[in-house]
């Protein structure tokens, strides 16, 4: 595993503190990994929103009315 040396804020070196005095994580190197591991998991989650939007986007617009556009998409989902 990778060493790093890091520094933070005192704001967040006592939250940090706090979550291992709290037994909620061992060391802060857990508790900062856990925290990268969810960020990356929300980046994907967001890439995935941008390229669904960025298609969107990209297909146009419409003039169908609400009701038409959820009775499109439900029969695409129901198949």
């Amino acid at each position: 595993m990778a060493r790093q040396s890091i520094s933070f804020t005192q704001p967040n070196n006592d939250w940090l503190k706090d979550q291992v005095d709290n037994k909620e994580y061992a060391s802060k190197s857990e508790l900062v990994n856990d925290l990268i591991r969810q960020a990356r998991k929300q980046q994907v989650q967001i890439d995935w929103i941008r390229a669904k939007l960025e298609k969107a986007e990209n297909s146009g617009f419409t003039n169908d009315s609400k009701e038409q556009i959820l009775a499109k998409s439900k029969t695409l989902l129901n198949g």
